[in-house]
């Protein structure tokens, strides 16, 4: 049974994590607001009051308890960089890299991204949704309560178009929460090979205006989807990348963009000219990349599972972007050619392992901070008064769990706008 309209009182938490106080840049990533012996009050789906439980309990004495059990409690995370929706699987690509094969050869020879947008076209829109529901509960139950979702898998309209409403439709169903990115110019389609600047005309003159009709049409009074561009080598280069942001942005879109995986071609520099919401990846970002990102309010996005995936060893210098005063956030990239992964509980071991963040500079990266890489740092990401009521509780007393351990679901519980679910129950079914 669901109680809608009801008070809850989430107390006797051993640490609570507010994060208050919004997005944290450099040296003051890892602010976690600690609030020992810590509750929440929620009415329906809002945050009404956070404290300590001994005086939230007088204050509220007709709210419905519930018993955090000396368990850490702190916002769900934020993924703000996946790919989740696609068909089939590229597990041959994997024992490729492994022979010694680079992921852009595989993509010259027609794997990679290209291998992936075959299944996704050749599937029905229930087929992408079937094969999609699984990665996000399985997303949900580690914690994720708003993700990021892009196209990217057709390189053609329609299919473009299908996965966009393959995200439309899980994020109906619920619980988690999606926000969707449109990613036509993920790769050149091998037609286009020869003529690259063809696609970028098509993208530009006829997908961008197409996406712009139909969502005012069938999705009015919700804002916009972002538009996202790989800027990278073999992809589409820095002049390309321009113009199709621009004229996203014309249209009135958010901005996302790809940037520094393999190559420094200057893209997060672009991405802080044109006020984009996030640069994501930022491998090989230079210094002076860094530092224009670091003047703006553009988001540095990390996805450490992609090199962890592609068995390499550099990572993005987030030591560079911290002093610098950057933003930062974490997010897993989610795909099915170099990370599959749904789990952001690993993303945080990873960052704390591989680029040095602490457990509590992790968390921050990877709720508040990436929040703000969807532009809904107003709204989720942190435990304050009149914010949605996304909150996990842990199986555990202390928050430096999350980046000590991994491999295994900390998560007991996650709190999705005021509902409450077991983690352990797959399919998700709420029991308030």
């Amino acid at each position: 049974m669901i109680f809608k309209n009801k008070t809850r009182i989430i107390f006797n938490a051993s640490q609570l994590l507010t994060l208050a106080g919004g997005p944290q840049r450099g040296d003051h990533l890892g602010d976690l607001g600690i609030i020992k012996g810590g509750a929440v009050v929620v009415e329906g789906d809002i945050i009404r009051a956070v404290g300590e439980s001994k005086a939230l309990i007088e204050a509220y004495p007709q709210a419905i308890p519930f018993d955090a059990q000396g368990r850490v409690v702190l916002p769900g995370f934020v993924d703000p960089h996946t790919h989740m929706v696609w068909a089939g699987d590229r597990a041959h690509e994997f024992e490729m890299r492994l022979q010694g094969k680079s992921y852009l050869e595989i993509l010259a020879s027609g794997g990679g991204i290209l291998s992936t947008v075959k299944a996704t076209s050749s599937a029905s829109l229930e087929e992408l949704i079937s094969q999609t529901r699984s990665r996000v509960q399985a997303a949900f139950a580690y914690g994720t309560t708003t993700a990021e979702v892009k196209t990217g898998y057709g390189l053609n309209w329609e299919t473009e178009l299908k996965q966009m409403r393959a995200i439309l439709l899980l994020n109906q169903e619920g619980p988690l929460e999606l926000v969707p990115t449109f990613l036509g110019a993920h790769a050149i389609p091998p037609e286009f090979w020869e003529k690259p600047d063809g696609y970028v005309d098509l993208v530009c003159n006829s997908m961008i205006p197409a996406l712009h009709s139909w969502w005012t049409s069938h999705q009015p009074g919700e804002g916009l989807p972002f538009v996202d561009v790989f800027c990278e080598k073999g992809a589409f280069d820095l002049l390309q990348t321009r113009r199709i942001l621009q004229t996203a942005s014309d249209f009135g879109f958010p901005l996302k963009i790809h940037v520094d995986e393999f190559e420094n071609l200057g893209g997060a520099s672009l991405a802080a000219e044109l006020s984009a919401t996030s640069a994501d990846h930022l491998v090989k970002t230079s210094m002076k990349d860094i530092q224009m990102l670091a003047k703006s309010d553009t988001v540095a996005v990390s996805l450490p599972g992609t090199p962890f995936g592609l068995n390499e060893t550099e990572y993005t210098p987030v030591n560079d972007i911290l002093a610098a005063n950057g933003l930062l956030a974490l997010a897993t990239d989610t795909n099915p050619g170099t990370a599959w992964c749904e789990s952001m509980q690993f993303v945080l071991a990873l960052a704390c392992r591989k680029m040095g963040l602490t457990p509590a500079q992790a968390i921050a990266a990877g709720t508040i901070n990436a929040a703000a890489a969807l532009n809904r740092e107003d709204n989720i990401g942190s435990i304050e008064l009149g914010k949605q009521a996304d909150l996990l509780i842990l199986s555990v007393d202390d928050y430096r769990h999350l980046g000590y351990r991994f491999g295994t679901n900390l998560v007991a519980h996650v709190i999705k706008k005021g509902r409450i679910f077991r983690s352990d129950n797959l399919p998700l079914t709420s029991f308030t």
